[in-house]
């Protein structure tokens, strides 16, 4: 019974381990396949052969250093990017302005033919009048993408997605964003590009939620945002669908700018953030969340508008501001 026990915890574990060697080891589809094999053969055999709580840690320390091959694995900003994530944002801020590079405002016809647009922008800080996070779906209800974006007087909004960093030939995997097979890359963006990319070119449901924040707090989350942008240009990061992905990411930034805040597994599904931001104040509650959730709807309205040059103006008329 020991031993059975001790196989069961252990068994996702070493089924990780197999699957880390096979998506992150070898380029060579036999070696990293026998790698694995051999691996997976010799955590059975010290579960048969030792005592259990021997075999427990004998295992645990194989997996030990598997890890510690893994964790050694490193990120690169070489490498030969799709288009639409070829340039990474960089920002010089000083004071209250701050100069932007590489601002993506894209024109797309389909989600692989586009018109690129790279911009240099110049925003002031002191400007800033709200924040609002867009949420997109495109399948299960569970899972969405975020993307915040922020509203400035007399400027255009500033929207920032945190997404994979995809080579040419490179297409998303959920399972493989589990590995260390894309880098973390932040999409410094017009929204005609990032919302409208979803909502017009992926046929995806977008929903947009103003978020209860005071200017001087918007004001340092962007700040933080902007200085992890500088650090990914010069030191490149692992993307991870359960760590560090565009949710986690999110809550990371708000921890460091704007304090304590406390976990919910409605994080990691994300899809069901809107309502812990509901259950915690911090969007509107003048209403029944499904209602709040309804007129947060914007994808029927931004296809209306195609690619308006007042497109963020308009998919916000008439709906709340915060």
């Amino acid at each position: 019974m020991a031993r059975f026990l001790a196989a069961l915890v252990l068994a996702p574990l070493v089924a990780w381990g197999v699957a880390a060697i096979w998506v992150d080891g070898p380029a060579s589809r036999p070696l990293a396949a026998g790698l694995a094999l051999a691996f997976a053969a010799g955590c059975v055999t010290l579960l048969a052969k030792l005592r259990p709580l021997r075999a427990c840690a004998a295992v645990l320390l194989a997996l030990a250093l598997l890890i510690g091959w893994w964790l050694q694995i490193p990120p690169r900003n070489d490498r030969d990017w799709q288009p639409d994530v070829a340039r990474p944002a960089r920002a010089a801020i000083a004071g209250s302005r701050v100069a932007l590079e590489n601002v993506r405002n894209f024109h797309y016809r389909s989600e692989t033919d586009y018109d690129q647009r790279w911009e240099a922008r110049t925003i002031d800080l002191d400007r800033i009048r709200g924040l609002d996070l867009y949420l997109s779906h495109w399948g299960s209800p569970h899972i969405a993408h975020t993307i915040a974006s922020w509203q400035f007087e007399g400027g255009p909004p500033l929207a920032i997605s945190i997404e994979t960093r995809k080579e040419k030939g490179e297409s998303y995997s959920a399972l493989l964003g589990f590995f260390r097979q894309f880098e973390i890359y932040y999409v410094v963006a017009d929204e005609r590009d990032v919302v409208r990319l979803r909502t017009n070119v992926r046929g995806e449901d977008v929903y947009r939620y103003p978020i209860r924040l005071d200017a001087a707090r918007a004001r340092a989350l962007l700040v933080d945002y902007l200085e992890e942008v500088n650090r990914l240009d010069t030191r490149a990061e692992w993307y991870n669908a359960l760590t560090d992905n565009c949710t986690t990411a999110i809550r990371r930034h708000v921890l460091r700018a704007l304090g304590h805040t406390p976990f919910s597994w409605k994080i990691l599904a994300n899809g069901h953030y809107p309502e812990l931001l509901y259950e915690r104040g911090a969007i509107d509650t003048s209403l029944p969340f499904p209602e709040i959730r309804a007129r947060a709807a914007i994808s029927a309205r931004a296809k209306s508008l195609g690619d308006a040059p007042d497109f963020s103006a308009r998919i916000r008329d008439g709906l709340p501001s915060s």
